[in-house]
């Protein structure tokens, strides 16, 4: 604000020399009018005072009528509040007698008399115009007006919509400093509290709940509408892709039914992305919820897409490096409560049954009388038994590469699995504090 410093060598009000009483020629308003034309209106230039240095005293009060909008992108916060100056604001030198002049209170046009300069400081006010004000024969002088203040508000939205703002109403002249003009509130803040409780008409998204310190006032946002348009939709769409899970990737296309999720859900944050709050200082914590679901949905496509190729092609994979037996088959396995694979096990032990069939030899003789052709028949057909064994020695090998690549994408897909419902479980748990504590809040509120 600017501050203007006045020189102690001011001119006195020029009609307060003085503290005669005005004198009305007959006991009605029109002759207290007319005294008070002749010698109190139109003289707004300097304050009222008989002597420069005594300050003027404003005794300040408001009622907080309506919270009509609050812009987080903009920090403005837009109520309207109606202004009282009680009683406390002092023509000094003017009074009149009640009896003689008939009436002991008088309305006069605002423009006709001196009026502090009352702005508040985080303000854009738009007010109707007001043009009346009320005079007390002890020339004490009270007025009352609507304003529309449009002001600024630092606004916290990191646990949006379970958040609640703090905003300030900074009273101050604009011109006069604490030497001319001393603000004073002409009541406690309790009262102000509950007379703006009992008159507010507006039944919004913000809700009062307290005033603090000096006309700091404590708005809470209602979360029904969020919760029921937001949180819910989100977690029933995360849920259904949780247990997608239970659908079998050798037999179901999973991954068609997991694309149309994703889909469906950035449609929703797109339909919705108008109820949400946008500002630079910080990142809500629902935005950072639906960035979490929106990355699982992703993760489990991603993970759907690996674990179907590996079912699909697993029998052209090279064996699986220790490390990754180790680390993937072995540990994670035990940590997702996945038993170990008994097909591998089985195939193991079938080949070493089979290694340790004994085929005849070459030049091996047989103690029975055979001619040439017989001989070479025999071994034509023992040439065929090895062959024979060696493709089933590999095929049991390629069925053991098989089987632990497999193990190996259902290893990744409890585990994913397991992820989702300890993200569900935890978000649902902060969810539901953060209600509680709002309702807790409400309450002694």
């Amino acid at each position: 604000l600017r501050k203007q410093h006045f020189s102690t060598k001011k001119t006195s009000f020029p009609l307060l020399q003085s503290a005669d009483t005005i004198n009305c020629s007959q006991p009605t308003a029109e002759s207290l009018l007319q005294a008070l034309r002749e010698s109190v209106f139109n003289k707004t230039e300097v304050r009222p005072v008989i002597n420069p240095r005594t300050p003027t005293k404003i005794h300040l009060g408001f009622i907080l009528y309506a919270v009509l909008d609050v812009d987080e992108k903009a920090q403005i916060l837009d109520t309207f509040i109606w202004l009282q100056f009680v009683r406390d604001w002092t023509i000094e030198g003017l009074s009149w007698d009640p009896v003689e002049c008939g009436i002991d209170r008088i309305t006069l046009p605002r423009k006709k008399l001196w009026r502090p300069d009352i702005v508040i400081n985080e303000f854009d006010n738009q007010a109707p115009n007001t043009y009346y004000l009320y005079l007390y024969n002890n020339g004490k002088a009270e007025d009352r007006l609507p304003v529309h203040l449009i002001s600024s508000c630092n606004l916290d939205i990191y646990t949006f919509p379970f958040d609640i703002q703090n905003c300030t109403y900074t009273f101050g002249s604009y011109k006069h400093t604490i030497r001319d003009v001393q603000i004073l509130f002409s009541e406690p803040v309790e009262a102000t509290l509950k007379k703006s409780l009992q008159y507010m008409e507006t039944k919004g998204e913000w809700q009062l709940t307290d005033m603090i310190a000096r006309k700091s006032i404590v708005l809470k946002r209602r979360p029904t509408l969020y919760v029921v348009n937001l949180l819910i939709p989100s977690y029933c769409l995360i849920t259904v892709d949780l247990f997608s899970f239970l659908l079998p990737p050798q037999k179901m296309d999973r991954s068609a039914f997991k694309m149309t999720l994703i889909l469906g859900y950035t449609v929703f944050l797109l339909l919705m992305n108008d109820l949400l709050p946008v500002t630079g200082d910080t990142i809500p914590l629902i935005n950072v919820f639906f960035s979490l679901c929106l990355a699982l949905m992703v993760a489990s496509l991603l993970e759907t897409i690996v674990v179907t190729n590996i079912l699909c092609g697993s029998s052209d994979y090279p064996p699986l490096p220790n490390w990754v037996k180790v680390l993937f088959l072995h540990y994670l396995a035990r940590l997702v409560c996945l038993p170990e694979n008994t097909k591998a096990t089985i195939s193991c032990s079938l080949e070493k049954e089979i290694s340790q069939i004994r085929y005849p030899e070459k030049g091996i003789k047989s103690p029975l009388n055979h001619d040439e052709q017989e001989l070479k028949e025999l071994r034509n057909i023992h040439k065929d038994v090895l062959t024979i064994r060696q493709q089933v020695d590999k095929h049991f090998s390629t069925d053991q590469n098989s089987e632990e690549w497999i193990h190996l994408g259902e290893v990744i897909d409890r585990f994913l699995f397991a992820l989702y419902v300890i993200f569900l479980t935890v978000s649902f748990f902060t969810i539901l504090i953060f209600w509680l504590y709002w309702y807790s809040f409400d309450k002694k509120s």
